[in-house]
């Protein structure tokens, strides 16, 4: 036993004497290499809280599903060129060919007030038969286009509702190249998705809307959050859960993300939003310039020392600029003292104000910097605002007509139609109509009341499609025209 415990002692003793020599030699060696003592911070996998310095994508995120909607949209079966171009069965994993009912789309939205105005892409409302809104708690409700533009592509949808969730405007002019953001829409029908990324660039021209008149505003936010189909119309929000773009774009070559997404910027959204719901167009304001981006060989061509702002080309007569002294060839800085280095952000700057507004601009003159008081103009040359109020059509039809009955619709196999209940001389009856006509669409656009009617006639001009169906069950097609 005694033998045993003497091993035992001697094991022991062994084992302090390395120790203490090992933990000699480690001091000796830190102290030799200049190396500071220091602990190793150790923490459970399962630990919960953010690396400092990263951002914390939780509550802009509560924050924004609630207030990005679902838009799912119908359109009237017209060809198959018309299937082809819009491919939307396709897209969803249908043949545009497997089914004969209307066409079928989808997209997504921002809510910006609690009583249920949304903003959203004209691309994925325009032309609709029937657009529906779905809540991110799943509640349902029709929508109602109030205003569409397409030099933004920009709609407003309203829905009867109140109290909801809705996203606060941030600033867009604030916004820096790197900042985090989120992306929240509904892609591939896949809801409430949320993704994430940094601003790329600002005010971006890819050359997509290209109106007819040239009135097309591209300054987008470039991002890298991931953006794919269905997500047109949905939010774009920094860390703050403030809405700071409404996205619309993707650079791809196959139709599917490929690392960029473009966004309306916030503060055109909402001049936008608010020309819309206030006179049902936007009221476009122009400086009355012809202007072009500056390049190193422009620069060297104009005798030019510096690379910044843009080039004034022309200068209209009568403008709002002609007035205000600026001249060809000088070189726009600023607009309200922000800085434009690009035809895009001036454009941009110039398009979040109204016909009548002054704005502060800055030009480089002869190597100097002048500052002009622009009111700016519309169109036309004046600072009138155009409220679109629309007109009584009904005299000129020379038609009395009410919401289709339910037994009548039921009859027929439709659920929505105006019928004509009496016709005096007027363009139904002179067009053939006969009183019982149950007219279903105008112009490709679904009537369900007499407002429906006033409403897409009442600022029309030319050719006029109406559809729609007898009391015998007879579908019939009239057109006509209003000067």
């Amino acid at each position: 036993m005694k033998k045993y415990a003497g091993f035992f002692l001697m094991a022991v003793l062994g084992g302090l004497i390395s120790l203490g020599g090992y933990t000699f030699l480690e001091k000796k060696n830190e102290k030799t290499l200049g190396i500071p003592q220091q602990s190793t911070p150790v923490q459970l996998a399962g630990m919960s809280g953010l690396t400092p310095g990263y951002p914390d994508f939780i509550e802009p995120a509560n924050i924004s599903i609630h207030a990005v909607v679902h838009i799912k949209t119908e359109y009237s079966r017209k060809n198959n060129m018309y299937d082809n171009f819009f491919n939307f069965h396709e897209f969803f994993g249908d043949s545009p060919y497997s089914q004969q009912g209307p066409l079928q789309g989808a997209g997504s939205g921002v809510i910006i007030s609690p009583d249920g105005y949304i903003v959203t892409n004209n691309h994925v409302v325009q032309d609709a038969s029937k657009i529906e809104i779905v809540l991110n708690d799943k509640r349902s409700y029709e929508g109602t286009v109030i205003g569409t533009d397409a030099s933004t592509d920009l709609a407003v949808v309203k829905i009867k509702e109140s109290n909801l969730p809705f996203l606060t405007y941030g600033n867009s002019d604030e916004v820096q190249i790197g900042e985090w953001v989120l992306a929240v829409g509904n892609p591939f029908n896949l809801t409430s998705t949320v993704t994430a990324g940094i601003v790329s660039a600002k005010a971006r021209n890819i050359n997509i809307l290209g109106t007819p008149d040239g009135t097309s505003v591209e300054s987008f936010i470039q991002t890298d959050a991931a953006v794919n189909r269905g997500n047109s119309g949905g939010a774009l929000v920094n860390t703050h859960g403030e809405l700071i773009g409404i996205n619309a774009a993707i650079a791809s070559g196959n139709g599917f993300y490929a690392g960029y997404s473009f966004a309306i910027p916030v503060n055109i959204v909402k001049k936008v939003v608010g020309d819309l719901i206030d006179y049902k167009e936007v009221q476009r304001a122009f400086l009355g310039v012809s202007i072009r981006d500056i390049d190193n060989k422009f620069a060297d061509e104009q005798g030019m020392k510096e690379l910044r702002g843009v080039y004034v080309s022309e200068v209209s007569d009568g403008s709002a600029a002609k007035e205000a002294g600026i001249q060809k060839g000088d070189v726009i800085t600023s607009i309200n003292k922000i800085t434009v280095n690009s035809t895009s952000e001036l454009l941009g700057q110039v398009s979040l104000y109204r016909p009548g507004e002054t704005v502060a601009v800055v030009v480089s003159r002869d190597g100097s910097d002048k500052s002009f008081n622009v009111k700016l103009r519309n169109r036309e040359g004046n600072t009138s605002l155009v409220k679109n109020e629309g007109k009584d059509i009904t005299p000129m039809l020379g038609a009395k007509m009410k919401v289709a009955s339910g037994d009548v619709l039921r009859k027929l196999g439709i659920d929505h139609g105006v019928q004509v209940t009496e016709l005096t001389d007027g363009l139904l009856q002179n067009a053939g109509i006969r009183e019982g006509y149950v007219i279903t669409e105008i112009d490709k656009k679904p009537v369900r009341s007499v407002e429906d009617v006033n409403k897409i006639l009442s600022n029309k001009s030319g050719g006029v499609l109406l559809e729609g169906v007898y009391p015998n069950k007879v579908r019939a097609y009239y057109g006509f025209g209003i000067n």
